[in-house]
């Protein structure tokens, strides 16, 4: 019997390495998992739940604006709002289903939608569609990485055509055009999807359906009221919408004050200049996230506190009364001959003594766009942001630099005559005047006393019909002293954009003369009353200003909270010239309007209120909204001007008036003056009743001020 042996079954060491290797793999995994259950467990749980806390600032109410007395000039009118708050991780998808629920409820205005965003709402909507815009060839570079996303993306756009977007119906505009809302806002900062016309109707059903709607809600916005409607709108200036937010060129500025790009900011005049104060104290909310960005809690962490208000040194009511005045004689004077290319006056009326603008009243006439009608708008900023040849009313300050240069000295006697200088045209007061002082030359208006005065402080001497040789330097010199009364400098005005006026910019023998009566540099209306300001007061240029006050915001309405800031006034300068020098020309400017003779006397004499001050003429070239229709030569016009104030002895108020282009020819309308004199009575008037109601009157009492750098105080005498 044949017995077969067993045969021995041989594994090859190989696959014995195999087996031990895959046996020492499973150990290190099984370790491994051990570490991180046992060692690092913790820690990835925690990172599992791990939560994140994000602050969010919510906007509050502006600050209110109220005049010197008290009344409400700017306010805050509540709106119904409704706001989309887009969460951490929300998808575009999920956006656009809110949308479209809640286009359903409301209606939303589309005509701010754009193409490029009809584009884009088409793609997302129509992606099959989209998706065959773009070629095989493109398809095969984009998977060679030839192409990327951006690229088709942009070929697609470029390829959706006006067929395309006609698809688009009335309601998928709507939709888009909360989509666009819900999308320019940040995470977890509610934005305004709609805060105008929304109705009650709308406002509830929203309300009731808000489950529906996540990330929607109904609250409470705010728009800015103008208790006065145009009356010095454009001074107080205005506030972006929601949807401008915050205008481009200032994003960098504003987000480094922790503003978001959608918040409403002041975008010009006191609306701008004071934001940091009306734009108030945010609330601050934290909301805690996951990781999937879900809003676990929600914590307010300050409640925020709406803008402080400011207390303007406006007086309302006689701003009212001063607009009036300036209308009715605007009209009036548009109705006489000559006056084709008159549209515009300005009158400032400023306490001398402090530097607060009681007044700033400016009026045009335009033509309304839709009717070809004359109408009147509001131009109050040409007060600081225009300047014209001003004539005679700076006939004071040339005096004054006669004085200080010791061209002339005061009761000097100078013969008005023509002159004649090789050349030129004759040079002539208004009327000869034969030997007068200076006294008189301010009385009567003499351009030849200024003329003479100007060649002496330029070192010249004249001579009938021969050259007039002056010292180039003497500009400078009358310029500089003019800018210690606020000419031909900026007033420092606390609002943006305020002109220096126009220099000449020839030095001939000529223009100097013309520089000594206000016919070759350009002057503005604030700076003709800062410059009347510093006569009336003694020598002290006084910056205007338009705040008075900054106050605590309180919930009242009928209530102004306590004083943060009581600005006081500010003193630029004190003009380098003696007292008595200025009591002269003060005296002058009396007689202009109190004594025979006087420019102004048939106006302002015999006024109770004792008035002081100077007319002005000047001839000028037409530079106005009619100057293309001229060509190279505009017309010559006439430039009617005034500077008063009252009372002479103790002067409370100092008023500028500037009426340009008001007269073509020999037509003078006196508007200057007929402005002038209504707007000096009415303040008066208006002083006289709030006297009798006991209520108290601006200027009834004069506040002595502290001179800076150590000066003495000014006191009235």
């Amino acid at each position: 019997m044949n017995k077969k042996k067993k045969k021995k079954t041989h594994v090859p060491f190989r696959l014995n390495m195999l087996f031990f290797a895959v046996f020492l793999l499973f150990s290190l995994l099984i370790l491994r998992l051990g570490v991180v259950q046992i060692v690092y467990g913790d820690d990835f749980k925690r990172e599992i739940e791990r939560t994140e806390d994000i602050t969010v600032n919510n906007p509050v109410p502006r600050g209110k604006m109220y005049d010197r007395n008290g009344m409400i000039i700017v306010d805050n009118t509540p709106l119904n709002a409704i706001t989309y708050t887009k969460y951490q991780g929300t998808k575009q998808e999920e956006m656009l289903e809110v949308a479209e629920r809640l286009a359903v409820l409301i209606k939303k205005d589309t005509d701010k939608v754009q193409e490029r965003d009809k584009k884009d709402f088409w793609i997302m909507k129509h992606p099959k569609e989209a998706d065959k815009k773009i070629t095989k060839k493109e398809k095969t570079l984009f998977a060679q990485e030839k192409l990327t996303d951006k690229d088709l993306y942009k070929l697609t756009l470029d390829r959706v055509d006006e067929h395309d977007l006609d698809m688009l119906s009335k309601q998928d505009l709507e939709v888009l055009a909360i989509y666009r809302e819900f999308n320019s806002g940040y995470a977890l900062t509610p934005q305004i999807v709609k805060n105008e016309d929304v109705t009650p109707e709308e406002f509830a059903v929203v309300s009731e359906n808000l489950e529906y709607l996540p990330g929607v809600d109904t609250t409470t916005d705010w728009d800015r009221y103008y208790a006065f409607e145009d009356t010095l709108k454009s001074v107080l200036g205005n506030v972006t919408s929601a949807e401008e937010g915050i205008p481009k060129n200032q994003l960098d500025y504003y987000i480094a004050r922790d503003y978001s790009r959608n918040d409403r900011v002041g975008k010009s005049y006191i609306e701008m200049q004071y934001e940091d104060v009306l734009h108030g104290q945010k609330a601050k909310v934290k909301n805690k996230t996951d990781k999937a960005g879900n809003i676990l809690s929600t914590e307010v962490i300050s409640e925020g506190k709406r803008g402080k208000d400011l207390v303007l040194s406006i007086d309302m009511e006689l701003q009212k009364e001063v607009e009036k005045i300036v209308e009715e004689q605007l009209w009036d004077a548009k109705q006489q001959p000559g006056t084709a290319l008159l549209d515009r006056a300005y009158v400032v009326l400023m306490n001398p003594h402090t530097g607060e603008i009681l007044t700033m009243a400016g009026k045009k006439i335009v033509k309304n766009k839709e009717t070809g009608k004359p109408e009147m708008t509001d131009d109050a900023l040409g007060n600081i942001t225009t300047s014209y040849n001003v004539g005679s009313t700076v006939k004071g300050a040339t005096i004054l630099t006669g004085y200080q240069t010791g061209a002339i000295h005061p009761n000097q006697t100078i013969l008005d005559s023509p002159m004649q200088i090789k050349g030129t045209p004759v040079k002539k007061s208004w009327r000869t005047m034969g030997n007068i002082n200076d006294l008189m030359a301010l009385r009567r208006s003499s351009n030849v006393y200024m003329f003479k005065t100007a060649i002496a402080i330029g070192k010249g001497h004249y001579v009938f019909n021969q050259p007039l040789g002056v010292e180039s330097q003497a500009f400078d010199t009358i310029r500089q002293s003019f800018s210690q009364f606020g000419l031909g400098v900026r007033t420092g005005i606390d609002l943006p954009n305020e002109t220096m006026g126009y220099k000449g910019p020839l030095k001939k023998p000529g223009f100097l003369l013309d520089l000594s009566i206000g016919q070759y540099d350009t002057y503005s209306t604030m700076q003709l009353a800062q410059y009347i300001s510093t006569i009336a007061n003694g020598g002290y240029r006084l910056q205007p200003q338009m705040v008075k006050e900054i106050r605590e915001p309180v919930m009242k309405n009928d209530e102004m909270g306590p004083i943060i800031q009581d600005i006081q006034p500010k003193i630029l300068n004190r003009v380098d010239m003696k007292k008595e020098w200025i009591e002269r020309v003060q005296e002058g400017f009396r007689q202009v309007m109190q004594e025979p003779q006087g420019t102004a006397v048939g106006y302002f004499g015999g006024k109770a209120y004792s008035p002081a001050g100077k007319t002005g003429t000047a001839e000028a070239f037409y530079d106005g909204p009619q100057r293309s229709k001229y060509g190279k030569e505009p017309p010559e016009v006439m430039n009617l001007s005034l500077i008063g104030y009252a009372p002479t002895q103790n002067p409370e108020v100092a008023m500028a008036v500037l009426v340009p282009w008001a007269f073509q020819g020999d037509h003078d309308n006196k508007s200057n003056l007929k402005i002038g004199e209504k707007v000096m009575d009415v303040y008066f008037e208006l002083k006289k009743k709030r006297q009798g109601q006991n209520t108290g009157t601006e200027g009834t009492e004069q506040q002595p001020l502290q001179a800076q750098n150590g000066e003495q105080t000014i006191t009235n005498e």
